[in-house]
Parts: C-alpha cells; sequence; structure tokens
C-alpha cells in the first residue's frame, strides 16, 4: 500500500500560511486534499477562515484543528491520534496538509513521521519554509553575521541569539523548499539579496521561489517525494539532543469585546498598542456596527490589514475577539486597557 504524502507547511507569525492554503484548496487539481491546523493561542483564527472556503476538495470535516498548544509539544497527545484518525477512515485522504503555528519547530513534527503507527502509511512529501519577505526586507529576522561578530567582540558575556532568530533558523534548516511570499512589497532589486541570505540558512539544493499573496502552483508544492522523516539528521535544529521544550519566551492571550464602531480606530489602536509593547501579532475576527459580516483583523508587527470574509451565520453571536502574541513579560493589562474603549 502507497504511503498519504503529507506536506507541512512551516514559517513565522504571519508569513502568510493560511492563505497560501487557501490557494492550495481552490487550485487542488482534483486531490482530496485534509487539512490539520495548528495555532497557539485560545481562539482557533486560522482554521475557521479556511473553513469559509468551502471546497468541494477539502470539506470542512476534513480540517482539523489544534488549537492552544503547539504541534512540536503535543505530538503524542494531539497530532498522532489525529493522524491515525484520519489515516483509518474508510476513504482516507489523497494528500494531508499540515500547518503549524508560527512558534513551532518543524524537526520533532517530522520526526513523529517514524512512528509505527504512522511510518507505514504516511511520509512527509516535503516541509515548506514560508518567509515574509517584507519582514526580512526590514531587518526584523534576518541574521547580521558580521553585525553579530562584532557585538559579542565588543561584549563576549552578551547572548545575542533572541528566541525569535532560533525559530527562524530552524525552520529554514528543516526545509525542503522555502517560499518567499509577500514579494509585491519589496522592490525587485532588493529581492536577490534576500534570498542570498536565506540561502545561507537552508540546506544544499533547496530551491528558493518566490510569491505574492501566497499564489503558487500546487504542483510545485505538491508531490515533492523528499521523504524527509528519513533523513533528519541533515536537518539541524537548535534544539538537538533536547529531550522537549517549551514556549516560555511566548505567551498569548485574547481580548474579548462587542461590536465596534469604528474598524479605523481599532486598527489605529492596535498600531500604537504594537509599537508600545512590542506585540509580534494580532489576528482575529470583529464585529462592526451596522455591517452585516465580520471583519478579520491581521497584524504582523506594525503591519495591519483587515477585510471583511463572511456574514455572520444565523444563530452565532455577534463577538469581536483578538489573540495577542508577544514575547514574555508583556503588558496584558494595558494591552487590555488600550483595547477596551475601542472593542466595545
Amino acid at each position: 500500500m502507497s504511503r498519504i504524502p503529507t506536506t507541512v507547511i512551516t514559517g513565522f507569525l504571519g508569513a502568510g500560511k493560511t492563505t497560501l492554503i487557501r490557494h492550495l484548496i481552490a487550485n487542488a487539481g482534483g486531490r482530496r486534499l485534509a487539512l490539520v491546523i495548528n495555532e497557539f493561542g485560545d481562539v482557533g483564527v486560522d482554521g475557521d477562515l479556511v473553513k469559509g472556503c468551502n471546497d468541494a476538495a477539502c470539506p470542512e470535516e476534513d480540517i482539523v484543528e489544534l488549537a492552544n498548544g503547539c504541534i512540536c509539544c503535543t505530538v503524542a497527545d494531539d497530532f498522532l491520534p489525529t493522524m491515525t484518525r484520519l489515516l483509518d477512515r474508510p476513504n482516507p485522504p489523497e494528500h494531508i496538509i499540515i500547518e503549524t503555528s508560527g512558534l513551532a519547530l518543524p524537526k520533532p513534527l517530522v520526526k513523529a513521521f517514524q512512528w509505527p503507527d504512522i511510518r507505514t502509511r504516511a511520509t512527509v512529501d516535503g516541509v515548506i519554509a514560508l518567509i515574509d519577505a517584507d519582514a526580512v526586507a526590514a531587518g526584523r529576522f534576518a541574521i547580521d553575521e558580521a553585525a553579530l561578530a562584532v557585538a559579542r567582540a565588543a561584549d563576549p558575556s552578551l547572548d545575542h541569539d533572541s528566541p525569535l532568530e532560533e525559530l527562524f533558523e530552524d525552520q529554514l534548516a528543516c526545509a525542503d523548499m522555502v517560499v518567499l511570499n509577500k514579494c509585491d512589497l519589496v522592490e525587485t532589486g532588493a529581492l536577490a539579496g534576500i534570498e542570498a541570505a536565506l540561502a545561507g540558512e537552508t540546506r544544499a539544493g533547496v530551491r528558493i521561489v518566490r510569491a505574492d499573496h501566497g499564489v503558487i502552483d500546487a504542483a510545485v508544492l505538491l508531490g515533492i517525494g523528499a521523504g524527509a522523516e528519513d533523513d533528519l539528521d541533515t536537518r539541524p535544529s537548535h534544539h538537538d539532543g533536547e529531550e522537549d521544550h517549551d514556549h516560555d519566551d511566548f505567551d498569548s492571550f485574547v481580548v474579548r469585546g462587542g461590536d465596534v464602531a469604528d474598524a479605523a480606530a481599532l486598527a489605529d489602536r492596535l498600531g500604537t498598542l504594537i509599537a508600545a509593547h512590542d506585540i509580534l501579532r494580532v489576528k482575529g475576527m470583529i464585529a462592526v456596527a451596522g455591517k452585516a459580516a465580520r471583519l478579520v483583523v491581521q497584524a504582523v508587527g506594525p503591519r495591519i490589514q483587515h477585510h471583511f470574509d463572511r456574514a455572520w451565520h444565523p444563530g452565532e453571536a455577534r463577538a469581536s475577539q483578538l489573540v495577542v502574541i508577544g514575547q514574555k513579560g508583556m503588558d496584558r493589562a494595558a494591552i487590555e486597557a488600550g483595547l477596551a474603549g475601542v472593542l466595545g
């Protein structure tokens, strides 16, 4: 019996993984897909967005959410039972796509495919690392080795490796392909330099492809045939040798409210709070007064985007909720107080 190919899509917070998956669903080429979506936080925003596709290639019952936990930390408890249920179906999917949270290490997840119950029935077709070109161009996640060497020489006692850099490097080091997304936000002349910097963090032979808005041919991403679980030794990680790891460097919480009177005012307030409290990511659904559709809000660093997604379903409670993700030590009380005046 042939093993079901599985694509792992990793990438930092806000790189555009959900947008990419929505495009894959709409252009599946007749494949029956199943999605496993993992989020860091209590509210399943990404899963809800994907379910809104209502595509025959991936009906809602084939979308599984693993919320409020990093998939690489809950392999035995959450991921393996989920995979087993998918593989045990009378009519199993032809291809499985796993979207990890932006804080997940891909290597422990790939290693899980060596488990006896999974190994004979599924294989990691490829690990795709999605990178936000605009963020890298702004220097938020780029690695400047020369500057790092100068800083260490000036004060050898300092550790200049942040948790974000480790995650970024681990995701690149495990990848079979890198998708440089949001290229439309970066000057064309700068892209070659970004690609050269990324190539220094990837394994030999890994391709870097460009994309805007997550639009890339499914034939490029699906069918790589990497068998990634069989060459883990070539995929280095900062956490090699550790029995497990945690995400104590990060924190998340949900801010809830009612109808928002002014979406623009909410975006302005978010911008102020993000700058003041070094918030990494904000995402959620907003009820806007007088509007029949819900507003999707996505913020990555200083970049804030919002659009109306779909009408509120009959009987669905109109409510606003935002997931806030940042590094440990965020002033939650101040952030909640800052949003209280605009969240209704």
